[in-house]
């Protein structure tokens, strides 16, 4: 199994960039280690219609043609359930043990997810009520995602 961050946008050169490819990186590093093949950022672009549900559909439409039919869809969502750093590693855990191709994590653009992606997903989870910046989530992702794969391989990284 590998494990895909499926983003809407781009992210541009900066501190938020650096930040993601260092965290991103070490989970790269740490994912052979606990059994996952590696780690993969896809990127799609903002979709340009008008209405904003319209633009939510087109861009689930492209998230879904790169998600295949043996592959953990999860969704992050401000309205997701949140989960422990330890519930995303057995999380993890569970689709590698059910031999899934990819656990793939869905981050929507600024108008969020669509109904049908949400229905679609295993699971949807968030990072707490508060909205945050797509950007700022993409580092959250990647730094919970090297988080989860250092708890499987039991690296001292989590203290909790």
């Amino acid at each position: 199994m590998r494990i895909a961050l499926i983003c809407v946008g781009r992210l541009k050169s900066g501190p938020e960039r650096e930040l993601f490819e260092r965290y991103f990186g070490r989970a790269g590093n740490v994912a052979r280690l606990v059994g996952v093949a590696g780690v993969e950022l896809r990127e799609i672009g903002e979709s340009r219609a008008r209405r904003p549900e319209d633009r939510r559909e087109e861009e689930a439409s492209h998230i879904l043609e790169m998600v295949g039919p043996r592959d953990a869809l999860v969704a992050l969502d401000e309205r997701g359930l949140p989960l422990s750093s330890e519930a995303w590693a057995d999380d993890i855990a569970k689709a590698r043990d059910a031999a899934q191709s990819a656990y793939a994590v869905v981050i929507g653009g600024p108008d969020g997810l669509s109904p049908s992606l949400r229905a679609r997903a295993q699971k949807v989870i968030g990072f707490g009520a508060m909205t945050w910046p797509h950007q700022l989530v993409r580092v959250m992702a990647g730094e919970q995602l090297y988080r989860a794969l250092s708890i499987l391989s039991g690296h001292p990284y989590h203290r909790a």
